[in-house]
């Protein structure tokens, strides 16, 4: 008994000397640790996202998330996306968050990057290979395919088609804001090149008039003041989207070849190349403007000319053909500006296109496309790319510098005739969602 009371006097003394320790920390909360873990996993998956995220190391970065890049100033967002060079960037750019890609898709316009990435090249796929096929013959829109090629990465493609379910005969009537327009009679139909969908405004009423052979939007299908125009050999009939009719215009003298917007007018170029403006309200109408041609536009043998946007410019590209006794055919590209500064207005002679490049396509119902520093995407500056290809050449299309001589093996692609084909066959194009629809 003895014994064991002095050795809990011991244990008492000890206790007092020795320091309190500090009561154990509670076990951790699993909850807090799973966001974190979590979150790793999922920039893990999401390489788009991986590579912001890794570049944060402090604590206060990882608990503020993927929201951090969702709040950046709109000025931000605009200067990152005017360093896109190609359209898998810009994949990337509007995929990372909602946040990035409503900011492209608020602009009122088209986004100025839309001029720093090249188009993508639509072609058929899958059509019949008789030569005069696209000329007469009307596809089941179902059937009809194509691929997207960006020329940055052309190494990757992307295969679309219609929906399957859609069992009209149409004939092709030209595409624009990322739209292929096709006619069914009095029905016209719209398909998105990227996603496929279709758009069905409200038929025409029959007027006996069937020949059309044109179509165009004159803004993004999304856009408040977008407009359909159809073009026959005497009349342009309009159908503003949403509504639930179409009005028709007579036209007088040549038919209309290309319809182009710019700075908030619609231009057309008609089949005897005088240019007009399209007015769309109060009513449609039209009228010529009266425009002097400017020195060398007349030399030589000009065929299809194209109306092309570039930046604040409206060019007319001319592919101009000559004949020489010693070596026959030759052909080459010229460029003027509309210089609307005097009057009357004057197609202006472009001896360089600078920093820029432009698309365009044999058959002139399809878009034309001007880009800004094509270095950076492996392009070529003052030079015109064009959709048939060269001899011996990998590539589906020519590029040709501005005033070289184009070789005789491709004048008949670029020469050829305008006359309607039925079905699309290879032309440049952005998708719609480029410009916010």
């Amino acid at each position: 008994m003895a014994g064991r009371r002095r050795r809990r006097r011991r244990r008492g003394r000890l206790q007092q000397a020795r320091p309190a320790l500090p009561h154990p920390p509670p076990p951790e909360d699993p909850s807090a640790l799973e966001p974190t873990a979590l979150r790793d996993v999922a920039i893990a998956e999401r390489p788009s996202k991986r590579t912001f995220h890794a570049s944060s190391s402090t604590s206060s970065s990882s608990a503020s998330g993927p929201d951090v890049w969702a709040d950046l100033l709109d000025s931000l967002l605009l200067q990152i996306a005017g360093l896109l060079t190609s359209f898998h960037d810009l994949l990337a750019f509007i995929g990372t968050c909602r946040s990035w890609r409503a900011v492209l898709s608020s602009l009122p316009g088209p986004p100025a990057f839309t001029f720093n990435i090249p188009p993508l090249r639509f072609q058929q796929v899958g059509c019949d290979s008789h030569p005069h096929c696209s000329f007469v013959k009307r596809a089941l829109l179902s059937n009809i395919k194509w691929q997207l090629v960006d020329p940055v990465k052309q190494t990757s493609s992307l295969c679309c088609s219609a929906p399957r379910n859609i069992r009209d005969r149409v004939q092709y009537l030209g595409c624009s804001y990322g739209y292929l327009i096709f006619s069914s009679f009095e029905q016209c139909l719209l398909v998105d090149v990227y996603s496929g969908a279709v758009v069905r405004p409200p038929k025409r009423k029959s007027t006996g008039n069937r020949h059309i052979y044109y179509g165009i939007l004159v803004a993004p299908i999304s856009a408040s003041n977008s407009h359909l125009l159809i073009s026959s050999g005497s009349s342009m009939f309009q159908w503003k989207v949403g509504s639930s009719s179409w009005l028709e215009h007579p036209l007088d003298g040549g038919s209309i070849c290309q319809i182009t917007s710019f700075k908030g007018q619609v231009f057309a170029m008609d089949s005897f190349q005088r240019l007009h403006i399209i007015h769309l309200a109060p009513q449609l109408s039209m009228h010529e403007v009266a425009v002097v041609w400017g020195e060398g536009m007349v030399v030589g043998l000009t065929c299809k000319p194209w109306l092309v946007v570039c930046g604040d410019m409206l060019l007319l590209v001319v592919f101009s053909v000559s004949v020489d006794n010693l070596s026959g055919f030759s052909g080459t590209f010229k460029v003027f500006r509309l210089d609307i500064s005097i009057e009357p207005a004057t197609w202006v002679r472009v001896e360089n296109l600078g920093d820029n490049a432009l698309f365009v396509s044999t058959d002139r119902r399809n878009p034309t496309f001007s880009c800004m520093s094509p270095e950076r995407w492996g392009g070529k500056s003052n030079s015109i790319y064009i959709t048939c290809p060269t001899e011996n050449s990998n590539e589906s299309w020519s590029v040709a510098e501005l005033g070289q001589e184009v070789p005789s093996t491709e004048l008949y692609a670029i020469c050829r005739p305008d006359f309607h084909r039925q079905q699309p066959e290879s032309l440049w194009v952005l998708p719609s969602f480029v410009y916010g629809a």
